[in-house]
């Protein structure tokens, strides 16, 4: 048997050659012998044919032309090659050889065991010539022709030849002799023109052609052999094949039963194996179910390849097996029998381009039916949504399906929401699922759908319908009041939030702009909270003004209080009109800062913020208000009387820094020695003690008044060390100023015709230069003639500015006096 990319050629015991497609079918048929087919050989154009059969008969004729050489032997003719190119009237040659051979072309009349390999070629005239390429090595078992190379092997080994120089290149010895080659043949193939693959025994040798180097030539061929990779397998070499990097091989197996102990005769493999140089590695490997198995040897089983079409032909003597290289379909056939659906949609996805026989959302939709099938819906359903994409009519079968079998709920976090969307009542009829049975989930998927995927009124409906027997449900009252907000019924929404006291209502009011629906709803925003109320109240006056908000408080003034101290920290002047209201609901209600708000405002009356104050004894604010309206003897006796702090007595003294308060403050404390040891420590900077000191009563036991005394002295001291260093510090800014006030009166001054005289407003300098003038320039730069200015008296013999009018000299001292 032999093969090429169209068809493959097959001869039987009956001397009979068949031709077949690729399916099987005989497409021809030829009678060639009447015993049985030994080889046959076909050219790369798959146009010409050579057979040679038991009885000597060697043929070579073109399949669709006249073209035939006829040639009989007396001996069985084992193999037979064409040239690859035969089709070419250059490259009319084929070899042959057998057992014995009586040449008498050469020279030879020989009749006994000679084996040779001959070469025919087409001469001129159309004539055949032979010639011998080889012989006396036993029986020659296989020939391959690639290009100008042919290779042959026979008992001692592999051989090849170069038909271009006629020359032997190569000759590789048979590792294992200890194997019979009758029943352990070479196998040979190659894997392109200048690489040649032997499969012998165990044994795998690569072989390169490569070009010798034109120094080494000599008297040998121009050609060499270089073995790049050897390795040993597991089992016996059957065939050999390329497949790109890689070898697919056919092994015969034989195993040891562990039962009899012996070895049988086990199912053929094929292997794909990466040759590696000195081993190699398995790739796969699958064992072979051929008919008489059990029976066969080695040499029994041959392997044929089509390069073109990737396509491995196994024979046997009763089967032949077509193997081919798996693609994707395959891969994915094979995945989706073991039910691998994931990694058959994965593989499909990664292999689109590539795929012909499988659709990814057939594998998509066969994998979601096998996950629903195992009850796996949670999975099943988020398949859909990677699977099922922008199909919407898929989407909405595959929902209804999930419908029959009770799991609209597994599939509803899925479903698209905006491309694409479907029909309006898939979205509802989910809804009513969860409706049903599930108010949370219910209230989940409303937050998170669009409000135009679904009939809205339908489903306010359908939830106020729940609500009649379930009324207090807050879960349904704040979807109820969601579907209004999508509905824009934004009042019905706002009065749900109010009464659930909901956080978003403050957002729905921003957001919709609902200022003129909550001016008679302010109490319950200022109830539910009031810090978010009033903010917001304040940051939309224009909406609802100040004036409105009071009076809707006017009943809650706990409340009208937080507005308006929120108001004035803003803004101390907006609120002026509630300032006097603002004093009764600080001392009612905030009392720590009823103090600030009088120190800040300057609209409240101080008449009745003193009247709330001393009504309320809230001596404190008294106490300021009557120093802010000017009694500050009163307020000094209320905390002298009242509060008995002398540290506070003697801080408002010091801020008032009025000698009376002092003087009062004295007297009252004259007879109470803590408050006098108070003053004692404090009075020193602002009164001189001695006026307190010569008050103390003889004999009175004050506590500790020696600390007293000595931080006195302490004080004293500081205050002279700080006077001295004033002292020095002026002084030697005076001298520093002083010389820089002689070096500048001691400058020139620039007088021209620009100058005029400050009194007669006449030019300083007189037109004829001849004649005599005199000038007075001040240090202001003030200039006068000399006759304009005043005559010196006795008792003020300096002369000054009379612009600057300085009694004293200083910058308007005459400093120069210019004659001529």
């Amino acid at each position: 048997m032999t093969v090429h990319d169209k068809f493959l050629a097959l001869g039987t015991h009956y001397g009979k050659v068949y031709l077949l497609d690729i399916q099987g079918n005989i497409t021809q048929k030829f009678d060639v012998s009447p015993v049985k087919i030994n080889q046959i050989s076909l050219d790369e154009s798959g146009e010409h044919m050579g057979v040679c059969s038991e009885d000597g008969k060697v043929q070579v004729f073109g399949l669709y032309s006249g073209e035939e050489f006829h040639e009989t032997f007396d001996c069985p003719i084992k193999i037979i090659a064409v040239h690859p190119h035969f089709v070419r009237s250059s490259c009319k040659q084929f070899v042959t050889g057998g057992k014995k051979v009586l040449c008498e072309e050469h020279g030879t009349n020989t009749t006994g065991d000679v084996q040779m390999l001959l070469l025919f070629e087409r001469s001129w005239m159309s004539r055949w010539k032979s010639s011998v390429l080889h012989e006396g090595e036993g029986n020659i078992r296989s020939v391959k022709w690639r290009g100008h190379l042919i290779a042959w092997a026979n008992n001692m080994g592999v051989k090849i030849f170069d038909i271009t120089s006629k020359q032997r290149i190569t000759n590789v010895p048979r590792d294992d002799i200890s194997l019979r080659p009758d029943m352990y043949p070479c196998s040979l193939c190659w894997k392109d023109s200048v690489t040649l693959i032997i499969g012998w025994g165990t044994s795998v040798k690569i072989c390169s052609v490569k070009e010798r180097h034109a120094s080494e030539l000599r008297d040998l061929p121009s050609r060499y052999v270089e073995i790049v990779s050897q390795f040993e397998t597991e089992f016996y070499i059957s065939g050999l094949a390329p497949l790109c990097d890689q070898l697919v091989v056919l092994s015969y197996v034989k195993e040891v039963s562990e039962k009899t102990e012996r070895e049988y005769c086990a199912r053929p493999r094929l292997d794909i194996i990466q040759p590696l140089s000195e081993t190699c590695e398995e790739i796969s490997s699958d064992a072979l179910t051929v008919r008489g198995f059990q029976e066969n040897e080695c040499r029994d089983y041959h392997l044929e390849y089509s390069e073109g079409e990737s396509l491995f032909y196994i024979v046997s003597p009763r089967d032949v097996v077509v193997a081919k290289e798996r693609d994707q379909d395959d891969h994915i056939d094979w995945l989706l029998e073991k039910k691998k659906y994931e990694e058959a949609l994965m593989a499909a996805e990664i292999s689109q381009k590539n795929i012909k026989r499988h659709k990814i959302l057939d594998i998509g939709l066969a994998y979601i039916n096998h996950l629903v099938e195992k009850g796996e819906y949670d999975i099943a359903a988020r398949k859909c949504q990677k699977i099922l994409g922008k199909n919407a009519a898929l989407w909405e079968y595959e929902v209804y399906k999930f419908k029959e079998i009770g799991q609209l709920k597994a599939i509803s976090p899925y479903l698209p929401r905006g491309d694409p969307v479907l029909k309006p009542l898939i979205y509802e009829m989910i809804l009513h699922e969860f409706l049903e049975s599930d108010y949370e989930g219910f209230a989940t998927l409303i937050r998170e759908w669009p409000g135009d995927l679904y009939n809205n009124s339908v489903i306010v409906q359908a939830v106020r319908d729940h609500l009649k027997k379930d009324s207090q449900n807050r879960t349904l009252l704040k979807t109820l009041a969601e579907l209004y907000t999508y509905d824009k019924n934004y009042g019905n929404a706002l009065e749900i939030y109010l009464t659930l006291r909901h956080k978003d209502v403050f957002q729905l009011i921003h957001k919709h702009n609902l200022f003129s629906s909550i001016k008679d709803k302010i109490v319950l925003l200022m109830d539910f909270d009031s810090e978010k109320a009033v903010d917001m109240l304040l940051d939309n006056e224009d909406k609802i003004s100040i004036k409105k908000v009071v009076e809707e408080l006017e009943d809650r003034p706990e409340l009208q209080h937080v507005y308006l101290h929120k108001l004035f920290k803003r803004d101390h002047h907006k609120g002026q009109r509630y300032h006097e209201k603002q004093i009764s609901l600080y001392a009612e209600y905030d009392r720590p800062n009823l103090l600030p708000f009088l120190r800040d405002s300057t609209h409240c009356p101080l008449e009745k913020a003193l009247e709330i104050c001393q009504q309320r004894n809230f001596v404190e604010e008294t106490v300021y208000l009557l120093s802010r309206m000017g009694n500050s003897r009163s307020a000094l006796k209320m905390i002298m009387e009242e509060l008995h702090d002398v540290d506070k007595a003697i801080e408002f003294a010091k801020e008032q820094d009025d000698g009376e308060l002092w003087e009062d403050l004295i007297l009252y404390s004259i007879d109470k020695p803590p408050f006098i040891t108070g003053l004692l420590n404090n009075i020193g900077t602002h009164v001189d003690p001695i006026l307190l000191i010569h008050r103390i009563k003889e004999g009175m036991e004050i506590p500790n008044l020696r600390d007293s005394l000595v931080k006195i002295l302490q004080d004293y001291n500081l205050q002279i060390l700080l006077r001295e260093g004033c002292k020095k510090i002026l002084v030697a800014d005076s001298l520093s100023l002083l010389k820089k006030m002689h070096r500048t009166q001691m400058k020139g001054v620039l007088v021209d015709e620009e100058n005029i005289c400050e009194s007669c407003l006449s030019p300083i300098l007189p037109s004829d230069a001849a004649k005599p003038f005199s000038v007075v320039a001040f240090h202001c730069r003030h200039m006068f003639h000399k006759e304009c200015l005043p005559v010196p008296s006795m008792n003020s013999p300096a002369q000054f500015c009379g612009i600057c009018s300085a009694k004293h000299r200083g910058p308007g001292s005459a400093i120069l006096e210019m004659k001529k």
